[in-house]
């Protein structure tokens, strides 16, 4: 496993990330537990992810950790809840003066617990003066549309006779922030909605839903989100800056077959010939770097048929860092060159595999990169079988969906 404090050499990190906090209850009650023995658990999670989420590189992180609807809950739990607030403030007070982290409070304060409120309003105070380094944004008693009605009366009270989205987002909890909008949106335990968190300064989050329970949420899980954001293509509404592929989906599928029908040969002018073809259409290359592309994956194949897969890894990284160099990429060929390597010794018939590796080299979201994957391993499936009319079907449909996806 990798390191989850460490992240590839041109990752795109978010500069803010918020989370609902969701699963404490139904981790609790999967394992016979009260539900404040989840909520104790979330807490501790929670105190990973934010720490792992500084050494990574990013500068604000939001938590939802109390919404204006769950003072609805039975009264016993939420006591529970305002005692591990007063113990976070507790404990983490040392933990922002050292880190140098901004606390700030996202929410209304006057149904908060006394002792609350003038806890949140001195550390928010004694560490304000950190913004511009680290931001641990903290939703108790929120609610989206209560912030935008508040503001909106904020607003009304200041006498302001028009109004535009700059000057209304002053009186907005986010205000003063220099991250106040969310780059990647998180929710655990497997809920697919974004409840009202930030309505405003959410609209082009990138959105990320997690089947694990918070407690179980852990920081190789936020690293693994982090390279999924890193992938996507963010366009705003315009169009976007990354590398364009114009392949002919049909003509790739044609000549990867011919590649996979002359497989059992383990080197030879034809082989080479058709990989240079297939390798100049795929990526666009010239024909002199095709050849030293095509000469490398087919060391890669003649070791992989021998089982010396770690000499075929270096082949792979070296072909994939030629294609790096070349498009322009941010993947690392480290890590592809294993992912690939790994897909071969699965005989390209395990579709999680494929599809992070899709997502990996080509820069889209898993998500995005499913429908591909699916077809990949289905062409692959039928390659195996020797059914090669089926296989090129499959391989032209897999080849359009990732265009579909790149282009």
């Amino acid at each position: 496993m990798s390191d989850p404090k460490t992240l590839p050499i041109g990752t795109v990190v978010p500069s803010h990330i918020a989370m609902i906090l969701d699963g404490n209850r139904r981790w609790a009650r999967s394992k016979g537990l009260k539900p404040w023995e989840g909520h104790y658990r979330g807490y501790l999670a929670v105190e990973k992810l934010a720490h792992s989420a500084r050494k990574l590189g990013v500068h604000t992180f939001t938590v939802w950790a109390f919404s204006t609807e769950n003072w609805d809950r039975p009264k016993s739990e939420v006591n529970a809840i305002m005692n591990l607030f007063r113990k976070a403030l507790k404990e983490k007070e040392r933990e922002f003066h050292k880190d140098k982290v901004a606390l700030v409070h996202l929410g209304r304060k006057d149904r908060l617990p006394l002792d609350i409120q003038k806890e949140l309003t001195r550390i928010e105070i004694e560490t304000e003066k950190y913004k511009q380094n680290h931001i641990f944004n903290l939703a108790v008693d929120y609610g989206g549309r209560d912030e935008i009605l508040r503001a909106t009366q904020k607003a009304i009270d200041s006498g302001v006779k028009k109004i535009d989205e700059k000057s209304f987002e002053k009186y907005l909890d986010t205000y003063t922030q220099p991250y106040p909008n969310p780059d990647l949106f998180i929710r655990t335990s497997g809920e697919q909605r974004t409840s009202g968190l930030m309505p405003w300064q959410m609209v082009y989050a990138e959105y990320l839903f997690s089947d694990i329970h918070l407690p179980d949420f852990s920081p190789s899980d936020l690293k693994n989100a982090i390279l999924d954001f890193s992938r996507r293509r963010r366009r705003f509404g315009g169009n976007d800056a990354v590398e364009h592929f114009k392949f002919d989906p049909k003509l790739v599928a044609k000549l990867e077959l011919k590649w996979w029908r002359l497989g059992n040969i383990p080197q030879g002018v034809t082989l080479l010939d058709y990989s240079i073809k297939h390798l100049k259409e795929q990526f666009g290359l010239s024909k002199e770097l095709a050849k030293k592309a095509a000469k490398f994956t087919i060391e890669a194949f003649a070791f992989g048929e021998k089982g010396k897969w770690e000499k075929a890894k270096i082949s792979l990284k070296k072909f994939y860092r030629l294609i790096k160099n070349e498009l322009k990429l941010a993947f690392e060929p480290e890590i592809v060159a294993s992912m690939e390597v790994q897909m071969r010794r699965e005989n390209g018939e395990v579709e999680e595999t494929t599809k992070t590796h899709l997502a990996e080299v080509y820069r889209i979201s898993l998500f995005q990169a499913a429908k591909a994957a699916h077809l990949r391993v289905l062409a692959n499936i039928e390659r195996n079988k020797g059914n090669w009319d089926k296989a090129e079907d499959y391989l032209e449909k897999y080849y359009s969906a990732l265009k579909e996806r790149i282009a």
